[in-house]
């Protein structure tokens, strides 16, 4: 119940802000579409295959970094109603994977966004290292220790500690896919990241001295 809350908390605060708005820029509708298409049966291995152990990535914060926060919330909570069609979950789990491997990372995704852009210098290469591989590194750990810790294990006969540790390795794993896409997509797509901006991150060495 308290995964069902969060989600719908966070669902309500996404749909206030008009996510839908964002939709005006045609390159979003591409990322949306691929995110609902590929993230669902990536979530639902555990189940299509029975695996043991819940080799689970996430994608949510390279999900953030395509669509943004308003729109990415309903889009992976879209993600965990999917799974439920063809995984055969019931409604407690698919609130568990939308909160746990799409709401909190994709909210701790903006946080450490904010973070990056208010203490950090403007460029493409903090972009990509900083919030794309090294941001997603951490808010996926954090999330998966904070799952973990409410009791959402990583494997029933799995010890905390090696599972904690397996979640460590996971977030690598993802963050390297994620720093990997983005920066192929600053470089190629950058109409694909809604939290990428010429303006800020191609500022002229002059003009930033000009600012100080």
């Amino acid at each position: 119940m308290l995964a069902l809350a969060l989600d719908l908390l966070a669902l309500a605060c996404a749909l206030w802000l008009r996510p839908w708005r964002l939709l005006t820029n045609p390159g979003l509708v591409t990322p949306l579409l691929a995110t609902l298409a590929i993230l669902p049966p990536m979530w639902a291995l555990p189940w299509l295959h029975h695996m043991p152990i819940r080799f689970q990535l996430s994608g949510a914060c390279l999900v953030t970094l395509m669509l943004g926060w308003p729109l990415a919330v309903p889009t992976l909570c879209a993600a965990a109603l999917i799974v439920g069609l063809f995984a055969h979950i019931g409604w407690q789990q698919q609130a568990d994977l939308a909160l746990w491997l799409g709401v909190l990372p994709a909210t701790l995704a903006v946080l450490m966004g904010a973070m990056v852009r208010r203490w950090l210098p403007h460029n493409p290469f903090v972009y990509i290292l900083g919030r794309a591989f090294l941001g997603t590194v951490l808010c996926l750990f954090i999330a998966g220790a904070l799952a973990q810790w409410t009791g959402h294990n990583f494997a029933p006969d799995v010890d905390w500690a090696l599972a904690l540790v397996g979640r460590w390795l996971i977030a690598w794993g993802d963050a390297i896919i994620t720093g990997m896409l983005t920066a192929i997509f600053v470089a190629f797509k950058p109409e694909w990241l809604a939290t990428w901006s010429d303006r800020i991150y191609f500022i002229p060495p002059g003009k930033n001295k000009k600012q100080r």
